[in-house]
């Protein structure tokens, strides 16, 4: 009975996990949503995160260092609005950013590319608590200065809701073809691993002690 007990509670635990995890699978570009990994390189992680600061997996997530597959790339002007949307609602607590690196070919680049923040959305204070955050869905505006070509478009929800434990990392790349634009070349530039640093405040940081301040780790967001 208590082996019976046990395996129930182990079973309810891991369901909750696995609810608590989440991917993101889907973009709209051109006022269109995408099916399922249309545009958004597939992983095979499943919804679980990335936790090693030191992996190539955080460029575009487990099992996507490349687009192979149905994945494909689609074509969006310079300056315009884009939406990553995942499989069910963001549910940890933790910042969200959205980088971009220029590339030859965005079905085949890798990510060791330098990358460039282009939005970083972190929580507000009122009343001495901290608002984060999670949603469904994500817009970001292309910058209007970046020039045309092949880029892999990357959002991160970092889930810092467990104190002692390494933040998790959610990731995923949309493979787009930046139309438009101008000659500008974004500062700064990052590498991807390296991005986040193991000392950044905002990687460390206990949500649930003296938390009345908060800066998002890696890079400012870049300028052309």
């Amino acid at each position: 009975m208590k082996s019976f007990a046990a395996a129930t509670l182990l079973l309810a635990t891991l369901a909750e996990v696995a609810h608590g995890h989440y991917i993101f699978q889907y973009l709209t570009a051109n006022g269109a949503k995408g099916a399922k990994y249309q545009n958004v390189r597939t992983n095979s992680n499943y919804n679980s995160p990335v936790t090693a600061l030191t992996s190539n997996d955080l460029r575009c997530n487990v099992g996507a260092s490349s687009g192979g597959g149905n994945t494909t790339t689609v074509a969006v002007a310079a300056g315009s609005t884009v939406t990553f949307t995942a499989d069910t609602a963001v549910y940890h607590q933790g910042p969200v950013t959205f980088y971009m690196t220029k590339v030859s070919d965005a079905v085949a680049a890798d990510g060791s590319t330098d990358w460039f923040k282009i939005k970083e959305i972190g929580p507000t204070f009122s009343g001495g608590q901290a608002k984060w955050d999670m949603s469904l869905s994500y817009n970001v505006q292309l910058p209007s200065c970046i020039s045309a070509g092949d880029y892999l478009l990357r959002i991160e929800q970092l889930g810092i809701h467990n104190p002692g434990s390494p933040p998790q990392f959610y990731v995923a790349c949309a493979q787009v073809k930046v139309t438009g634009g101008s000659s500008g070349s974004p500062q700064p530039t990052t590498k991807i691993p390296g991005h986040v640093k193991a000392t950044d405040p905002g990687y460390t940081a206990n949500i649930y002690n003296n938390f009345n301040s908060y800066t998002v780790p890696g890079p400012k967001v870049a300028t052309c």
